[in-house]
């Protein structure tokens, strides 16, 4: 190293970014200390100052490092810090900061939460920032941002809002193309209206009672946990969709015509079943369907699929590729009088891979047939995956079941497959 031009030395020590190792390089030399402000980018794990025992406040020692840097574009701090040090930091690098991510711990630090400036306040003297990370947030008040006009992605994990608080802070970011709030918790009603939008995946603890309303022109992957109303407009861009409910009830989804759409996810326990059919109408141009809800009803009672006309169905999802079925669904298609009548020219062109999950043995027969119809009618099939899960019976049924189900692989061993 000591016989490199000093430009060399600078080159290679600016792409440290853990603080730790810039720390120790700070005391091998002066020439290696000299290099410090060229570094673009720096982190500071969880445990940056576990074992710390100086007089200088962490805080402090962070703001010496950052205030040393000329044109510091990156900046993550995993370790404790309160909001007057975070306000020190942002005063000295802010302009320049492309990338912000921060573990706030305002949820489980009452004092951090009463503290002034507030965490949330400071981040506006990071008014050119391209990316922000947020961990453990508290945002019960509207966040006194100007507006992010640079902002791209902007991810909250871990945070407890109040729904004007959260759609303020979306207000001061206009200019999103990635969006990602997972393990968030008391919100009701969400309103998201961003033109320039492609990803949004949103994570809602609690009863599983929000409602979404998205208006994205641009969106092309969107991924939705914990809402029981969803409205949609402008997603004829959208690709990729994904709806969950493992704690409440979808009453109601309304998009437009998903005329792009190629992935369609439905999951849950229970869905009006005026949401899974008009969903499955809107998405009628969908490569890869994942059906696993396990009950229907539009109240309390909890009730069975109707039945699912089999051939109709894959006449309005002519684009199958890959069709991923859970309990519910497939008992649906195992009605006695979906196969009834099939016209001699029916074929299911574009399927190639069936994934079917099995739970009881009742109505054997149907199930049977049905599997049948795939390897009949699916021309192209590649692959037929049986994964019987946690099948229980009183009597030999469940035994008989599989037995036929086992026959079923020996007629067509290069396509079926069981786990």
């Amino acid at each position: 190293m000591d016989s490199l031009p000093d430009a060399i030395v600078q080159c290679i020590l600016s792409h440290m970014s853990n603080a730790r190792d810039v720390a120790v390089c700070n005391c091998v030399s002066k020439r290696w200390k000299d290099s410090t402000p060229y570094i673009r980018s720096l982190y500071f794990p969880r445990n940056s100052f576990d074992n710390h025992s100086g007089g200088l406040s962490p805080d402090i020692i962070i703001w010496r490092i950052i205030s040393s840097i000329v044109h510091l574009e990156e900046l993550v701090v995993y370790s404790p810090f309160t909001g007057a040090g975070l306000a020190s930091w942002l005063s000295s690098v802010g302009p320049t900061l492309r990338h912000l991510e921060l573990r706030m711990d305002n949820l489980v630090d009452l004092q951090a939460c009463q503290e002034s400036p507030s965490k949330l306040e400071c981040l506006k003297s990071a008014a050119n920032l391209e990316t922000l990370k947020l961990w453990g947030v508290l945002m019960t008040h509207s966040p006194r941002w100007d507006v992010f006009q640079k902002l791209k992605n902007l991810e909250i994990v871990g945070a407890k809002f109040e729904d004007p608080a959260l759609n303020t802070a979306l207000h001061a970011c206009p200019n999103l193309s990635n969006l990602l709030l997972l393990a968030c918790e008391g919100l009701s009603s969400v309103s998201i209206e961003l033109k320039l939008l492609e990803q949004c995946k949103l994570d809602f603890y609690g009863l599983g009672n929000c409602s979404l309303l998205i208006n994205a022109p641009k969106l092309q992957l969107l991924e939705v946990q914990g809402c029981s109303w969803i409205r949609a407009r402008g997603t004829s861009s959208l690709r990729n969709l994904s709806i969950a409910n493992n704690h409440g009830r979808v009453y109601m989804v309304d998009f437009d015509k998903l005329a792009s759409l190629e992935v369609l996810s439905l999951r849950g326990i229970q869905w009006c079943w005026n949401a899974i059919s008009k969903i499955l109408e809107c998405g009628s141009e969908v490569k890869h369907l994942y059906m696993k809800v396990e009950f229907t009803g539009d109240y309390d009672a909890l009730e069975p699929f109707p039945e699912i006309d089999f051939v109709e169905f894959f006449n309005n999802h002519p684009k199958l590729q890959k069709f991923d079925i859970h309990g519910a669904m497939f008992a649906a298609l195992c009605q006695k009088h979906s196969l009834k009548s099939v016209d001699p020219d029916f074929a299911i062109s574009c399927l190639e891979e069936v994934w079917v999950t099995v739970r009881s043995p009742l109505n054997a027969e149907q199930k049977m047939n049905t599997l049948e119809s795939f390897t009949k009618y699916a021309k192209n099939l590649k692959a037929l995956v049986i994964n019987i899960l946690r099948m229980k019976s009183s009597h030999g049924s469940a035994d008989d079941f599989f037995d036929d189900i086992c026959k079923f692989k020996h007629c067509h061993p290069k396509i079926v497959r069981i786990e």
